[in-house]
């Protein structure tokens, strides 16, 4: 069945990629792979964080007010709309400077293009959305660099500023604390279903809204003693990212599948098959780290993998600051998020109930 969407471009922008938006990702474990011969190398040590826990983003102390947030991501379009593009690319690559705790200060352009099938007018639509957000951020663009590729690739590197006290890692949590996600899952599902032309406007409408808003609770919970990790849920999705928080930590978590936020109408999208490809890749890269209770149907463990692109926030905190950071995420404007499971003693694994 064919749903109304978004008005038809006379280009369209996934058609040229094999793949839209974090789920491009490498799957984690190739990607493991890949690093891990990179691990052993000399830092200085002004490098508050690098490689070893795969966080968000590299952090340098600069003196003993301030450290450098550095950090990058770019992908091929996941919606056919240029401006759109732009936007969720420059939206996803501010993030990561929020998830370390800090406040964006300036960004550079990273643009790829097929100059021989792109008209100059699509390429400068997804500049300016990408400069829109930057604006929303406070922020310039300050430079970047641009190549002819075969792809359309668009993003940033993004720098950012934090106190060295104040960083926020996703290697920190501690036993007992509580997990709370600041946006719904669904958006790789939404993207699958855009591609084959199923989702309607109103889910256009959602997944942009989610896609293009910036995670700037994470400036204001970096002050938070009682904030002890934090990253964003991107392209392996939620179980992945969490899988991460675990690692970093050493310890073990627990999810309420029922208290997970889901963006509206994407269990009836994901029912009907509309599933990435990369949820099928995240899960056989870590799903042996993974308990699923008898009754989570595989509609759901798709959910739990489902790649987002410029995803929510992902805290781990103390219970008793529980109310004190969902009070940020609500100042913030984001009413969807909530407490969705605790972290505690054990090995680094994910059950789920």
């Amino acid at each position: 069945m064919n749903f109304p969407q978004a008005p038809a471009l006379p280009i369209r922008l996934t058609s040229f990629s094999h793949g839209g938006g974090c789920g491009c990702k490498i799957a984690p474990g190739i990607l493991s792979e890949i690093l891990r011969g990179s691990r052993g190398l000399p830092v200085p040590r002004e490098l508050l964080v690098g490689i070893e826990t795969s966080d968000d983003a590299a952090v340098y102390r600069l003196n003993d007010q301030q450290a450098l947030i550095a950090t990058t991501d770019f992908f091929m379009p996941i919606v056919d709309d240029p401006r759109d593009f732009g936007r969720i690319a420059a939206t996803n690559a501010i993030s990561d400077v929020y998830a370390m705790g800090g406040t964006p200060i300036m960004a550079l352009a990273l643009v790829g293009m097929p100059i021989d099938k792109l008209p100059v007018e699509i390429i400068g639509r997804i500049l300016e959305g990408g400069e829109s957000v930057c604006a929303a951020a406070g922020i310039p663009i300050a430079g970047g660099h641009t190549i002819d590729s075969v792809e359309p690739i668009y993003g940033l590197v993004a720098l950012g500023l934090v106190h060295p006290d104040q960083v926020k890692t996703n290697a920190g949590a501690r036993p007992g604390d509580v997990l709370i996600l600041g946006k719904g899952l669904g958006i790789g599902v939404f993207s699958a279903a855009l591609k084959k032309g199923a989702l309607d406007a109103d889910g256009y409408a959602a997944m942009i809204a989610s896609t293009t808003k910036l995670n700037t609770p994470g400036r204001k919970l970096a002050p938070l003693e009682a904030v002890h990790a934090l990253t964003d849920v991107t392209g392996f999705g939620l179980l992945g990212h969490l899988l991460e928080i675990c690692r970093g930590s050493r310890l073990g978590a627990r999810l309420e599948m029922g208290r997970i936020p889901l963006l509206a109408g994407v269990e009836r999208l994901a029912g009907a098959g509309y599933i990435t490809g990369a949820s099928a890749r995240n899960w056989m890269g870590y799903g042996a780290e993974v308990d699923l209770a008898p009754g989570i149907s595989e509609m759901q463990r798709a959910l739990l993998t489902d790649p987002q692109t410029s995803g929510g926030l992902l805290v781990a905190c103390a219970p008793e600051a529980g109310d004190a950071v969902l009070e940020v995420f609500r100042s913030e404007g984001f009413d969807s998020a909530t407490v969705i499971g605790r972290l505690e003693s054990g090995p680094a694994r994910v059950a789920v109930a």
